[in-house]
C-alpha cells in the first residue's frame, strides 16, 4: 500500500511503531522494519553509547529496512545524539516533544527524514513551519500523556491544516483503524501498545499478561504521578500515589528518584532543575517534580522489572481490547489483510446504492 508516508520514509506499509521507553529497543524495531513498517527506537532511556549501539545493532538485524530513533528534545545532549543519527544513516528523527527549528534544520540538511510527535493542531502548525517533513498526531486514546481531544476529531484539524503527510496515532490496533486513518486524510497510522504486546516486544510475560487481562475500563487518565494528564493502566502504585497525601508521595517520589540516579548517573542538581523545568507554569507539588524528572524509571519497574506494583504501565485505550500476542510480522501482515478487505468491502458498498 503505497501512501505519502511510505515514498518519504521509503517503507512498504504505512504502520509506524512508535518510540516507547524501555520497549521500542533494537529487537523489536528490527522485527518492525523487517515486517515492511517503520519502527522507532527510543533514545531517552538510552545513553549516547548505548543509542549508537543500538543503531547499530538494528542495522545488523535488517537488510537496509528503513527505521527510526525518537529523541527528546528538550535533552541538554540531544546535539550529540542528532550527530550519531547523522553519522549511523538513520532515515528517520522522531521527537515526542517539538523540535527547535535548528535541529529541524540540522537533520534535515544531513538528509534525515524529521518526524515531530503532537497532541495539538496548533504544535502541529508550528513545526510544519519550521521545516519538519511529517506529523505524527497522537488523540486523547493514546498511552502517555496524553490532551483531551479525540483522534477522530483532532486528525482532519491538523490534515486541514499543514501541507505534509499526517500520520494518525491514538486508538489503533488493526485494519479497520488504518482505512479509517486513511479516510481521515492520513498517510498512515501509529500504534505503541499494540507493538508492546507482540511476540518481538521484550516487556515481562507478566506484566503483557497484565495488559492482556485489561479491560476498557482498566486503563485511566491521572495527574498523581507527574501533573500532568498520563493515560496508563491502573496499577498498586497508581493508585497509591492518588491517594497518598503530599509526604507520603515525597517519599515515594524520593526512592524513585534514587533508583534513578543509580541507574542513569544523573546528579540530583540535574534532576531537580529538569523537575522545575517541567514544573514551570504548572501547579506541581515537590513530589511531582522528583517524579516528573524521573519517570523513566517509573516505566523501567514495569518494563523491564516486572514490578507493577512500583512502576507505571503507560497505555492506549486499546489496551482493553487486544488479546493476543503475535510476531510483528504476523501484527503487520494481519492489519494489511484486514485494510483490504475493508476497502473491498466499502468498495462493494458503494456500488450497490
Amino acid at each position: 500500500m503505497e501512501t505519502a508516508l511510505t515514498r518519504l520514509v521509503g517503507v512498504r506499509r504505512p504502520i509506524v511503531q512508535t518510540g516507547m521507553g524501555w520497549v521500542a529497543g533494537p529487537r523489536l524495531v528490527s522485527a518492525t522494519a523487517n515486517a515492511g513498517a517503520l519502527g522507532i527506537l527510543a533514545s531517552a532511556t538510552m545513553t549516547p553509547a548505548q543509542l549508537r549501539d543500538a543503531v547499530r545493532e538494528v542495522k545488523s538485524r535488517t537488510d537496509g529496512a528503513p527505521f527510526g530513533v525518537n529523541l527528546r528534545a528538550d535533552a541538554g545532549d540531544a546535539r550529540e545524539r542528532v550527530r550519531i543519527i547523522v553519522e549511523e544513516g538513520v532515515r528517520v528523527a522522531s521527537f515526542a516533544l517539538a523540535p527547535s527549528r535548528e535541529l529541524i534544520a540540522e537533520l534535515k540538511d544531513a538528509g534525515v527524514v524529521v518526524i515531530p510527535s503532537v497532541g495539538a493542531r496548533r504544535h502541529a502548525e508550528k513545526v510544519a513551519a519550521w521545516g519538519a517533513d511529517a506529523v505524527v498526531v497522537q488523540g486523547g486514546e493514546g498511552g502517555g500523556h496524553t490532551g483531551e481531544v479525540a483522534t477522530t476529531v483532532l486528525l482532519p484539524q491538523v490534515v486541514d491544516a499543514v501541507g505534509i503527510p499526517v500520520v494518525a496515532a491514538g486508538g489503533f490496533h488493526d485494519g479497520r483503524g488504518l482505512v479509517a486513518a486513511l479516510a481521515l486524510g492520513a498517510a498512515g497510522m501509529a500504534m505503541g501498545t499494540r507493538f508492546l504486546l507482540t511476540s518481538e516486544s521484550t516487556v515481562p510475560d507478566a506484566v503483557k499478561a497484565r495488559y492482556l487481562a485489561a479491560t476498557v475500563k482498566d486503563v485511566t487518565v491521572t495527574r498523581a504521578v507527574d501533573g500532568l494528564p498520563h493515560r496508563m493502566l491502573r496499577t498498586e502504585f497508581v493508585n497509591t500515589l492518588e491517594a497518598s497525601g503530599r509526604t507520603r508521595a515525597l517519599v515515594h517520589a524520593v526512592r524513585h528518584a534514587a533508583g534513578f540516579r543509580r541507574l542513569s548517573g544523573v546528579t540530583w542538581r540535574r534532576m531537580v532543575r529538569d523537575g522545575l523545568a517541567l514544573r514551570h507554569g504548572k501547579d506541581l507539588t515537590w513530589s511531582q517534580v522528583l517524579l516528573a524528572a524521573n519517570t523513566p524509571m517509573l516505566l523501567r519497574s514495569a518494563m523491564v522489572d516486572g514490578r507493577t506494583d512500583l512502576g507505571v504501565m503507560a497505555a492506549g485505550q486499546v489496551a482493553g481490547v487486544i488479546d493476543d500476542l503475535p510476531s510483528c510480522a504476523e501484527l503487520v501482515e494481519r492489519i494489511m489483510e484486514e485494510a483490504e478487505e475493508v476497502r473491498a468491502s466499502l468498495g462493494r458498498l458503494g456500488a450497490t446504492r
